[in-house]
């Protein structure tokens, strides 16, 4: 099931919470993203995120990458207009800046909630 999440909240929580909530938000992110693109194989959430603790986050520059195409095709499946969404997630978790990537992905998957 899709939820429709607060952007603004859920950065609130992941900075009040020192992170703690960023990691539930990377976990509903990652099922959310899967369920929006139709995949029913890949990559478990809890993997995905063991993966990025013991690689130091560079997998997460990938599971960055990652989301951004399944969400691509999400867009694409629905006939909507898709974008390089791949390539700024992955620039932006490059730079540190992964809680954008997961703002905009939360936007991206709340578009597909309201349907």
């Amino acid at each position: 099931m899709i939820q429709k999440r607060n952007i603004a909240l859920c950065i609130i929580f992941t900075i009040i919470t020192c992170g703690i909530y960023g990691i539930y938000w990377f976990v509903k992110l990652h099922n959310e993203a899967k369920i929006v693109a139709g995949e029913t194989e890949g990559t478990s959430a809890g993997v995905a995120f063991l993966l990025t603790l013991i690689t130091c986050g560079i997998y997460g520059f990938y599971w960055n990458y990652k989301q951004g195409e399944k969400l691509d095709q999400a867009c694409a499946n629905r006939g909507l207009p898709t974008s390089s969404r791949a390539v700024v997630y992955l620039v932006l978790s490059i730079f540190a800046l992964s809680i954008i990537s997961y703002a905009l992905m939360q936007d991206t998957i709340n578009q597909f909630a309201e349907d």
